[in-house]
């Protein structure tokens, strides 16, 4: 478990800069519904927000997860996002920022 351990330090408006996250929001698929990584983050202090397999999750981070994959199959609409041919990472950035426009440019000509 060394991903809590790997959030770098969060900076507020005053005091010193948090070492852990207060919560964690985590998916039940990927392992960390285990009663082991429930104790690991719990000894840690930090409030754990995991559903328990086989039950919905309270906080409703399953709607979330549906608009971020939403917005993926949306970019992976083009192609040259999907398989990335160029080499450039500068490339790929400009591919990318015209994508989304053509996304929100196509999503306000339906509102309209």
């Amino acid at each position: 478990m060394p991903l809590p351990d790997a959030v770098p330090r969060i900076r507020a408006l005053y005091g010193r800069p948090r070492h852990r996250p207060r919560r964690i929001f985590a998916d039940r698929g990927c392992g960390y519904g285990f009663d082991k990584c429930r104790l690991f983050i719990r000894v840690r202090g930090i409030t754990s927000k995991i559903a328990r397999r086989g039950k919905p999750h309270v906080s409703g981070a399953g709607r979330t997860r549906r608009v971020l994959g939403r917005i993926f199959a949306w970019l992976h609409q083009f192609k040259r996002l999907r398989i990335r041919y160029g080499i450039r990472a500068d490339l790929h950035l400009v591919l990318l920022q015209l994508a989304c426009s053509t996304i929100c440019l196509r999503r306000v000509r339906i509102s309209f």
